[in-house]
């Protein structure tokens, strides 16, 4: 029972401190989403949640705004964050937004569910995840091999972090049933649950990781940065971080839809000639938690998994088909139309 009590206090404390991250990435957007085009007001309105504004992976949504691409395509984009990119895809599917930054992956999924939702750009071809272990754990937890009996973080149940924590388990002979994924977040939340021990690893992104490692608060056990480390950990480029819309708008707001993949191609392709440093400079202050130095390192650390042009990396589509059918039985037991879950019309159209 104590641990029970014990474990609810820091659920609570999580989701007090998820909150006031959001408030942070909800403050900054809004701050600069309702200028219009070249400040007149006018302009198409839209309004994109994003899975953690906050997080490097998902960093093309907030540059975009910041570089004035969206302005400049004559929009009104309003962004908006969840904690998790699970809760992302539930406001699109809702219709509280138009569109989600989030996991190429959740595609897949819906689609099993009946929805039909597409990736209109894809930010990344690797997954920009890693799986840290903490200090205490870390003599005996050496690989997923070691994730049996295990407490293991993830963003949200259902999430992304969720989905490649039970592939690297039943990949390395571990059965989702042997292991427990408990719900932290991201940030503060996640590296006080590693450190009082409510997990012993978990699934995170930059600028957690960059965080963690400089308290020395954990370790890094599986790196999927890069598309080199996406390789080795999931067989194959993994397209995640994208923007996804539900097929019906997309098809309804063509000239709309043009105008997003057009800033955020722009972004992609100016990350791409852009330093680190660069790149941070022109992000709200208040993401860099204090640590200027630290926030660029972790942008530097998470750059190469994202693409130049917004195009769907190829062979990604099955990789991420092989991974949800590995442990998902909704999905392994259904056929899904890959070439209905992403289109390329949009950011192969940009000049």
């Amino acid at each position: 029972m104590r641990k029970t009590a014990r474990y609810a206090s820091l659920a609570a404390a999580g989701l007090l401190g998820l909150s006031s991250l959001t408030a942070c990435a909800n403050d900054a957007a809004s701050s600069t989403a309702d200028t219009g085009s070249g400040g007149s007001g006018r302009g198409e309105s839209v309004k994109i949640m994003v899975g953690g504004l906050d997080k490097v992976i998902y960093l093309p949504a907030m540059l975009t705004q910041r570089l004035g691409y969206f302005q400049a395509e004559g929009l009104k984009v309003q962004l908006l964050s969840e904690p998790a990119g699970v809760q992302a895809e539930t406001a699109l599917v809702s219709g509280q937004v138009q569109g989600a930054v989030g996991f190429y992956d959740h595609t897949l999924d819906l689609q099993v569910k009946g929805k039909a939702v597409e990736s209109v750009v894809q930010f990344s071809h690797a997954p920009g995840e890693v799986e840290v272990v903490s200090d205490k754990a870390a003599g005996d937890l050496t690989s997923p091999k070691d994730f049996k009996g295990r407490k293991l973080g993830v963003t949200g149940l259902g999430s992304s972090t969720d989905f490649l924590t039970k592939y690297l388990a039943v990949k390395n002979g571990v059965n989702v049933s042997e292991f427990t994924p408990v719900a932290v977040g991201a940030g503060p939340t996640f590296i006080a649950a590693l450190q009082n021990g409510a997990i012993d690893g978990g699934m995170t992104t930059d600028p957690t990781v960059a965080t963690l490692l400089d308290k020395k608060a954990g370790k890094i056990l599986v790196d999927m940065r890069t598309p080199e480390g996406s390789q080795e950990a999931l067989g194959g480029p993994y397209p995640s971080s994208s923007l996804y819309m539900q097929t019906d708008w997309v098809n309804g707001h063509k000239n709309t839809v043009q105008k997003l993949a057009n800033a955020f191609v722009k972004t992609l392709k100016w990350m791409s000639t852009h330093s680190a440093d660069e790149i941070a400079a022109k992000m709200p202050a208040d993401y860099s938690q204090g640590d200027k130095a630290l926030y660029a390192q972790a942008i530097k650390s998470t750059l190469p998994m994202f693409t130049d042009d917004g195009v769907m990396p190829q062979g990604g589509p099955e990789t991420v088909e092989k991974v949800l059918k590995a442990f998902n039985p909704n999905i392994k037991n259904a056929k899904v139309d890959l070439s209905k879950t992403y289109t390329t019309e949009f950011v192969k159209a940009v000049k």
